[in-house]
């Protein structure tokens, strides 16, 4: 019987080969006519997640007034936070 930790383990192909990739770069830019919108949504909780969400809100100010509400009214303190933005990419080169 055989001591060692990879005894039973199939044997891996010791060949090894390089790969290189291009990178596309991209750059995003804000749409100039879209606002940001902003969303929060309580994960405090030992067994499962409060659950309670702010909805869609359209400042940062909204948002820290709804994180403020809900933990005035529950204790809850942990928010997932999440900020969508409409962006144009614009292609780059290939490098």
């Amino acid at each position: 019987m055989s001591d060692s930790p990879k005894a039973g383990a199939p044997e891996r192909n010791s060949s090894r080969g390089r790969y290189r990739f291009r990178e596309y770069h991209v750059t995003t830019v804000p749409a100039p006519l879209a606002l940001q919108t902003f969303e929060a949504v309580c994960v405090t909780g030992e067994e499962h997640n409060c659950g309670a969400a702010s909805g869609t809100l359209h400042t940062p100010g909204e948002l820290t007034r709804w994180n403020a509400g809900h933990c005035a009214q529950s204790g809850h303190e942990l928010n997932e936070q999440t900020v969508r933005a409409l962006v144009h990419a614009e292609p780059g080169a290939w490098q």
